[in-house]
């Protein structure tokens, strides 16, 4: 399940996956938001994967490839950082290994850190 985070700071978005993750959920609460943050300039995003989160099912791995294609290419520049949250340490490493292909800045932070990734995606 993707669901919408806390209290974020002005102009950042943030959600939290848990369990499994489709591609609907992807499709009808993740895109929404990244296409909205995108129109209106500027993306900023926080991402926490807990130890709850077991896994994205083809479908939201091909959304989240369509992503990469669609707001990448064509709104590379509104890209301003994303910060993932967790402490999965596989999530971590391949972050890292694809971190090359996210435009704007990217970090990880660990789940004791939620709030210093909000903080720093809205610097």
């Amino acid at each position: 399940m993707i669901e919408p985070m806390g209290t974020m700071p002005e102009g950042v978005i943030g959600f939290r996956a848990t369990g499994d993750v489709s591609g609907d959920e992807y499709r009808e609460v993740l895109l929404p938001a990244i296409e909205d943050a995108a129109e209106r300039g500027e993306i900023r995003l926080v991402f926490a994967m807990g130890p709850e989160f077991e896994k994205f099912d083809p479908g939201a791995l091909w959304e989240d490839a369509k992503v990469g294609v669609r707001f990448g290419l064509g709104h590379h520049s509104a890209w301003k950082r994303c910060a993932l949250v967790t402490d999965v340490e596989w999530i971590v490493k391949a972050f890292h290994m694809f971190a090359w292909m996210t435009p704007g800045e990217v970090r990880t932070f660990g789940l004791d850190e939620v709030e210093a990734a909000k903080s720093w995606a809205a610097g």
